[in-house]
């Protein structure tokens, strides 16, 4: 595949592998051009810059035992010496530093963790949104050109079939204001008013409704399930 007169497939891979949904043979297929392609490298650079403040959101996780293992076995590292022999092991803090390192730099790229970038060549906007422990369920990017709003699920609990999620900006003053009902499990498109990006917008807020959507015309009729604020790109 020649991707070097494809502007629009670039900026897309790019995206895709900035974020770090791009997986297997496509990532690796990818990380063989960039070794090539000064231009490629600096679109990615320029994808990852735009992609920094998510890290505003994430929260520092705990890595499970097996992580540790893993880690183990992949460094193939010894197990501990006796103490008399103790310039043989490498503290426990230095691998768990090296650990945390390695877990922070993954979540900048990982929040939303299972997110796909669409045909938009450019985001202007993105959010994430946290329930009540913190922990990102949604992630929402907004292509402010082309009127689109994408929402991508992260961890979000399941839906049961007669309710649905809603998805709501709410301003300054005045009522919430329905950006649409997620009637997908995993992602939804919609389209992007002004009002959910205006100035006076403090708060995305995502609510727990009967199908359909919130039978109250004022706001939610649900709980508050998710929320979160908007982070410029550009």
């Amino acid at each position: 595949m020649n991707i070097r007169n494809n502007p629009a497939l670039r900026d897309k891979l790019a995206a895709e592998y900035a974020l770090g949904t791009l997986k297997g043979g496509a990532r690796r297929r990818f990380e063989g051009w960039l070794h090539g392609d000064a231009a490629l490298r600096r679109l990615t650079a320029e994808w990852q810059d735009r992609l920094a403040p998510l890290a505003e959101f994430s929260t520092a996780q705990a890595p499970r035992k097996q992580v540790w293992r893993a880690i183990e076995a992949r460094l193939r590292l010894q197990r501990p010496a006796p103490a008399w022999q103790f310039w043989r092991t490498p503290s426990l803090p230095f691998w768990r530093t090296l650990g945390l390192a390695s877990s922070a730099a993954a979540a900048m790229l990982v929040v939303v963790l299972t997110t796909r970038v669409l045909d938009a060549p450019m985001l202007d906007y993105v959010a994430t949104l946290s329930d009540d422990k913190s922990q990102a369920a949604l992630l929402l990017t907004a292509d402010n050109r082309r009127r689109t709003l994408d929402v991508r699920v992260l961890s979000a609990a399941p839906v049961a079939s007669d309710k649905t999620l809603q998805l709501w900006a709410v301003p300054r003053e005045g009522a919430p204001r329905s950006l649409g009902v997620l009637a997908g499990q995993r992602s939804a498109t919609l389209a992007l008013p002004a009002s959910a990006i205006g100035g006076d917008v403090v708060l995305l807020a995502v609510s727990l409704e009967p199908k359909g959507g919130s039978t109250d015309p004022a706001g939610p009729s649900g709980p508050i399930l998710y929320k979160g604020n908007w982070v410029r790109l550009l």
